[in-house]
């Protein structure tokens, strides 16, 4: 990795730094004064908000990526990714609360409306991400990871101290750092100035809309167990499932970052180029994942207890079974965003949807034996399949040996030398 690049990941990591200082401490505090069930309820809640949020965006990420190539169509493309992404995502805060009032009984059901009123504009701020990252304006999305943590996070922080936080403050305090990202980009891109194309509209939803399809099902692969828990155990099984997740999250810092920054260059027009770097990206984070996720798993049966309280000592066994599917899942972002250079939407969404059946199927199963660790299973062993089938068909792809994707000491000790401060030898 050039020093160039390694700037660029180690100031998104550090971007995320703030965030997760304050999301820790939040976490901590919600969990200890919203206690499990409180705490399932507001993930429940918030899941279900990002599960709209995915639905509306229709993938058009995607074809940004496919059409960004041509120069010419950069300004178009800006100006429908904010024209769409408040379209589709007003279509998909409507159906998401219909089915949720149909099917998803809540105690307050107002707090759902509350999440539900920021769906368009994350939806926005998806697709508007997007076109930033291709731009490769990191920093921009950076401060936009900051601003939200900020605003979501220290009202939290303030209410808790002062005794006088409650579900709804916290629903409300997520639902407004959602919207913060978009008012930044829209900014920054001069938008709502900039104006769509509807051609170019039509050609991104034909295309994209074949690849959401694999998106969603990913999404709810992602997610679904945390809506199932909630309906056949019970919120405060959700609770200790969630903690483990957020625990464990914090390993994906590392190799989000390195993905963010290397989209741009895999979707360059150079084929060979592209595959080089995807290979380079899978090995650094398959050699980070492990580490990061082990270093949590042995440090989890002391630190959850210790900071969550003893009511979530039970979040230690979820987190021990996710811990194998969260190595597989840091190789699948590097690995799609080659993938959908193939124009193979159907393919893409056929894994999605096989792995996602395959978990329902394990839930169905292991939820009702083992309640937040057979979710755990189910998902951890969805993920590892995931990853092994669209790795493979990159390896396939792009001529190359699976075994040549796995970390070698060379990629340790070429991270070890970026990571010295520049000028300094070995030995000095």
């Amino acid at each position: 990795m050039s020093d160039k690049n390694l700037t660029k990941v180690v100031q998104t990591m550090a971007s995320q730094a703030l965030p997760l200082a304050l999301a820790a401490m939040a976490g901590v505090l919600l969990a200890r004064i919203l206690q499990p069930e409180g705490r399932g309820i507001y993930a429940t809640i918030t899941t279900t908000a990002g599960i709209a949020i995915v639905l509306g965006h229709l993938s058009v990420g995607k074809s940004q990526i496919v059409f960004w190539p041509t120069c010419e169509r950069h300004r178009s493309l800006t100006g429908n990714a904010l024209i769409l992404g408040l379209v589709l995502g007003l279509v998909s805060t409507l159906v998401t609360l219909g089915v949720v009032i149909i099917f998803l009984p809540l105690p307050a059901p107002y707090l759902m409306i509350i999440a539900l009123v920021a769906v368009p504009f994350g939806v926005a701020s998806v697709n508007l991400k997007g076109i930033l990252l291709l731009q490769d304006r990191i920093g921009l999305i950076n401060r936009a990871v900051v601003m939200a943590a900020l605003f979501l996070y220290i009202p939290i922080l303030v209410l808790a101290i002062t005794g006088n936080l409650t579900l709804t403050m916290v629903v409300a305090c997520w639902a407004i750092s959602t919207v913060v990202p978009f008012v930044l980009f829209t900014r920054s891109l001069g938008l709502p100035a900039m104006r769509g194309e509807a051609a170019l509209a039509r050609e991104q939803l034909s295309l994209s809309g074949r690849y959401h399809i694999g998106l969603v099902a990913f999404h709810l692969l992602l997610t679904v167990d945390v809506l199932l828990l909630n309906a056949f155990v019970s919120p405060a099984e959700v609770g200790l499932y969630t903690v483990a997740m957020a625990f464990l999250s914090l390993a994906r810092v590392p190799t989000d970052a390195i993905a963010q920054v290397t989209l741009p260059r895999q979707a360059v027009e150079d084929e060979l180029a592209a595959q080089d770097v995807t290979v380079r990206t899978i090995r650094l984070n398959l050699l980070l994942s492990s580490a990061c996720v082990g270093a949590m798993a042995i440090t989890s049966p002391t630190l959850i207890p210790l900071l969550y309280g003893a009511p979530f000592a039970g979040s230690v066994a979820p987190l021990l079974a996710l811990a194998p599917g969260m190595i597989a899942w840091s190789l699948l972002r590097p690995v799609e965003q080659y993938l959908v250079r193939l124009r193979r939407p159907m393919t893409m969404a056929s894994i999605a949807i096989g792995a996602l059946v395959a978990n329902l199927g394990l839930n169905a199963v292991l939820i009702p034996l083992w309640g937040a660790t057979g979710a755990a299973l189910a998902s951890s062993a969805s993920y590892i399949a995931i990853a092994a089938i669209e790795v493979q068909w990159f390896a396939r792809t792009a001529g190359t040996d699976v075994r040549d994707l796995l970390p070698r000491l060379s990629d340790l000790m070429r991270a070890t030398r970026s990571l010295r401060p520049r000028g300094q030898r070995p030995g000095s």
